[in-house]
């Protein structure tokens, strides 16, 4: 399941009224939504699975589960497997607009954190995003710990603008290049959620992540709820991702991705139906009704797939 239960103080009306904003200010004007190419009529999906107690399960079979793909069940799959613990591929995108510049040495703090525990994952499944003049860039890929990135930050100037949109766009789009096909993308976003520069809108930042299931995680800087909480809340819902507040967010995120890694499964399956649009997932337990899934919330069929 999608939902972030750890989010539940502000409230279901709050969290609704932000996401219908975001999602009528994203409506007029906006492009058409990006949409999946699916190879051979054929969804690829990654998961991971917990018990009642949010531990992880090992030993998960395919009887032990079913799809719900646009309102159809889907229990014959093409494929099924555990993630290599190779390959996980890590984006970690820093906010240095002039919005948090007050939180500088948190954040800073936060990404030394991160960088720290991720001693098991190869140097080179490690990039850091943030922007430069306005636009999205690439601080380091391959080396982020040889090189100590994280300590040669500059800190933000008030006014400095957030291109947050484009820059989850960018990092989208170098994490399924850079990474191996059958890799699993993590993209960290640590930030106040807010935009003021980006020329994509959030819907086309969160249908970019979807298009390149890329997962998000959300460590949100502000000390209290606010509307940039909101927008981090829905990019790590829709994407299959979480989100974290408050003390050792950062720390608290490392040991749940890492976590929900050790619990993640791919499967293959044939489109169930050749309806263009979204098709919304949802995975339910067979047998085990305390299974709980965490996946991205859907994909994008085209109408121009025969």
């Amino acid at each position: 399941m999608a939902t972030i239960l750890r989010f539940r103080t502000i409230g279901p009306i709050f969290i609704l009224s932000m996401l219908c904003s975001l999602r009528s200010r994203a409506a007029a004007g906006d492009p058409p939504e990006f949409t999946y190419h699916v190879r051979a009529n054929e969804v690829r999906l990654t998961f991971s699975a917990t018990d009642q107690n949010h531990h992880a399960v090992a030993t998960l079979k395919p009887a032990d589960f079913a799809v719900v793909d646009k309102e159809l069940v889907v229990r014959d799959f093409q494929s099924f497997s555990r993630t290599d613990s190779k390959k996980l591929e890590i984006g970690i995108v820093i906010d240095l607009s002039g919005s948090v510049a007050p939180r500088f040495r948190r954040e800073a703090a936060d990404l030394a954190e991160l960088i720290s525990q991720t001693a098991g994952i190869p140097e080179e499944n490690i990039s850091i995003f943030s922007f430069s003049d306005s636009h999205p860039a690439l601080i380091c890929s391959s080396d982020c710990r040889a090189s100590h990135a994280t300590e040669h930050l500059s800190p933000p100037r008030p006014g400095d603008l957030t291109p947050l949109f484009d820059t989850v766009i960018f990092a989208s789009a170098f994490l399924a290049q850079h990474a191996d096909r059958d890799a699993q993308k993590i993209l960290i976003v640590i930030s106040d959620g807010q935009d003021s520069a980006s020329r994509a809108s959030f819907r086309e930042s969160l249908d970019s992540a979807m298009q390149q299931a890329v997962q998000i995680y959300g460590i949100d800087l502000n000390s209290n709820i606010s509307q940039g909480s909101a927008v981090l809340f829905a990019l790590a819902n829709q994407t299959g991702g979480r989100y974290f507040s408050g003390a050792r967010a950062s720390q608290r995120a490392m040991d749940e991705i890492l976590e929900d890694f050790r619990s993640s499964y791919t499967i293959t399956y044939k489109v169930p139906t050749s309806d263009a649009g979204f098709h919304a997932l949802r995975i339910l337990p067979t047998h085990n009704q305390d299974l709980e899934f965490r996946s991205r919330s859907g994909y994008y069929y085209p109408d121009n797939v025969h």
